[in-house]
């Protein structure tokens, strides 16, 4: 915890209070703990099922009608 600490830049007590479950760390502090450890946050937009049907399946439908 302590090599966590100095590579996140932050003191070992606030690093020790902020992930102590008493309290809700900030963003900040989230992104340099992750830093420290050498991993890296990805974020990917969730599909939903209306999002990955095919645009031209419902313009044929359409097409299909008329």
């Amino acid at each position: 915890m302590s090599q966590v600490a100095r590579d996140s830049g932050l003191s070992r007590e606030s690093l020790y209070k902020a992930l102590s479950g008493e309290r809700s760390p900030s963003f900040d502090t989230i992104l340099k703990v992750v830093s420290a450890l050498g991993l890296k946050l990805h974020a990917q937009a969730i599909r939903t099922a209306r999002s990955e049907a095919p645009r031209t399946a419902s313009a044929g439908a359409r097409a299909s009608r008329g």
